[in-house]
């Protein structure tokens, strides 16, 4: 990818469009399911790029907690999941949930997007739609208009290991409910963190006390698959290093099948329980 320009948007601020502008193409779509049953389909899988370090993200942070906790009458099921980019650490405040492999992966929807500036906070539906992260009117809309899918019928397992460094083992296994063509698609887990309180001493929120909830801490591939019908069975086990700190009760695992296109067909959630 070539050179991409950097914003930090507030709300109203001129970003790229709304979502209707920014549809990604919907060539290469592997999955193959009826129109009834995107009617009555699963979960949206909503994905925030954020940051510590940008002015207007924590707004966006207050907004998708609150989707997450069911404030809002949808009518569908959501998956969220926050990414905290690093692109802005350079601002005074080191993002501690900063990472490049997630400003990677908001540059592969930028690029799939046809969008010519990377921007926090954004908002990602399906991995079809964008808008900002702050814009609730743009975010509920396009909630309501997202392509819905069947939800997978995994079921998971989890046990942590405590030989060596402590890491999570998550089992899974069950069926995609959405025929993948030869095109093939991937089986990704996120692991993540809600309930994040930090105080920001430097940067753009200087002073401020950020409550982060969804905040990917690891994103692993369970496996590929390709030429596969809604019921062939589908497991794989997926490992997580732990960080310090970690706590079991704040954590969930998605899972999400997303194809080349970056469009995604599909996903799952689970709560960690309490004692593990």
């Amino acid at each position: 990818m070539g050179r991409r320009l950097l914003a930090c948007f507030g709300k109203g601020s001129g970003s790229s469009g709304g979502a209707k502008e920014t549809q990604a193409h919907e060539k290469n779509a592997t999955a193959d399911v009826s129109a009834e049953e995107m009617r009555r389909g699963g979960a949206v899988l909503v994905e925030l790029f954020s940051s510590q370090g940008c002015k207007t993200s924590p707004e966006a942070e207050i907004l998708v907690s609150r989707l997450g906790r069911g404030d809002f009458e949808l009518g569908v099921p959501v998956i969220v999941l926050a990414y905290h980019v690093d692109y802005w650490d350079y601002m005074g405040w080191k993002d501690p949930y900063g990472s490049s492999q997630w400003t990677v992966r908001q540059k592969a929807y930028v690029e799939a997007l046809n969008l010519d500036t990377m921007f926090t906070p954004q908002l990602v539906f399906q991995g079809r739609v964008q808008c900002q992260g702050n814009d609730q009117d743009g975010m509920l809309s396009a909630i309501a208009n997202a392509p819905k899918f069947p939800a997978p019928s995994f079921q998971a397992t989890f046990e942590r290991l405590t030989s060596g460094s402590e890491s999570l083992q998550v089992s899974l296994t069950g069926s995609l409910r959405s025929k993948v063509d030869n095109q093939g698609a991937n089986i990704m887990v996120a692991l993540y963190e809600s309930g994040l309180v930090t105080n920001c001493p430097e940067g753009e929120n200087k002073g401020r006390v950020l409550s982060n909830d969804y905040v990917v801490r690891k994103l692993e591939k369970l496996c590929t698959v390709k030429d596969i019908s809604p019921k062939k069975h589908v497991s794989g086990t997926v490992t997580f290093p732990l960080w310090e700190g970690f706590n079991s009760g704040k954590c969930g695992v998605a899972v999400f099948v997303q194809n080349n296109s970056h469009h995604i067909f599909g996903s799952q959630n689970f709560q960690l329980p309490d004692n593990i």
